[in-house]
């Protein structure tokens, strides 16, 4: 059975972590192999960044199928057993794309919702891993999904934060909390995000080797990279020697993938 190698991809919200490991699923499914794209972000917006028009998320089969139980929704199918028709449903999920899959996770009503989704999550993601060379996952602000065990393993963790101390701060907490569930992905590192010029000042470089992360990269500020967001077009489709992309690929050379 194929084992794929996990990249996890996390950090505080707005730090433009999604765009991140949108372009790196864009370049590991232009070098030909086989990628599963999860967005296990609640506020899943991974699709708009990749281009790709979402059928349905695990978390919206889970309130169709809550709301069917409670009579106040669509019945289900006659003759067919709720967890058959769960099964479907999930399955459904899966959106198929000429160079890569996608599952979103999707966000839920009600309390105690979201447990149940993250369990769907970890089943899906169990089922079809065999199918794929790589499993990139965008992660929501924390590591929620990451102590969970929603992810089969972690080969690659990513850590991206903008260019402030505090960001900075936060991906330490991150990588102690990873030091704390002994996770032990064979690579880890921190991104620097949306850095005027591509250039670290001289405080956030000393943050960061307060807070022992390894830097892989910057990534600078980008005026197409805004442009394209504006305008709802998929930001990974900025051209290819965007310094954007040129940073990414630079850091994607230094991890050896």
């Amino acid at each position: 059975m194929t084992k794929p190698t996990v990249i996890a991809v996390a950090g505080k919200g707005g730090t433009g972590k999604t765009t991140i490991c949108g372009l790196l699923i864009r370049y590991l499914a232009d070098q030909g192999g086989a990628v599963l794209a999860v967005d296990a972000d609640p506020n899943s917006n991974l699709n708009e960044v990749l281009g790709v028009e979402i059928p349905i998320s695990l978390g919206d089969v889970r309130e169709q199928i809550a709301h069917a139980e409670l009579d106040d929704g669509t019945p289900l199918p006659a003759g067919v057993s709720k967890q058959d028709y769960a099964n479907f449903m999930f399955n459904s999920a899966l959106a198929e794309e000429e160079n890569f899959d996608m599952l979103v996770m999707g966000r839920t009503q009600g309390t105690g919702c979201y447990c149940y989704v993250n369990g769907v999550l970890k089943t899906q993601i169990e089922k079809y891993s065999s199918g794929y060379d790589w499993i990139v996952v965008d992660n929501e602000a924390g590591m929620e999904h990451i102590s969970r065990g929603t992810l089969p393993h972690i080969d690659i963790l990513l850590l991206v934060s903008d260019c402030s101390r505090r960001g900075i701060q936060a991906a330490g907490r991150l990588n102690r909390m990873v030091a704390d569930l002994a996770l032990n992905p064979k690579q880890l590192g921190l991104i620097v995000n949306r850095a005027p010029g591509g250039q670290l000042n001289e405080g956030v470089q000393e943050e960061i080797q307060l807070q022992e992360l390894p830097l892989l990269g910057v990534v600078p500020q980008d005026e197409t990279v805004y442009e394209y967001d504006s305008a709802g077009e998929a930001t990974v489709n900025i051209p290819a020697d965007n310094p954007v992309r040129q940073a990414l690929a630079a850091i994607i050379t230094k991890l050896g993938i």
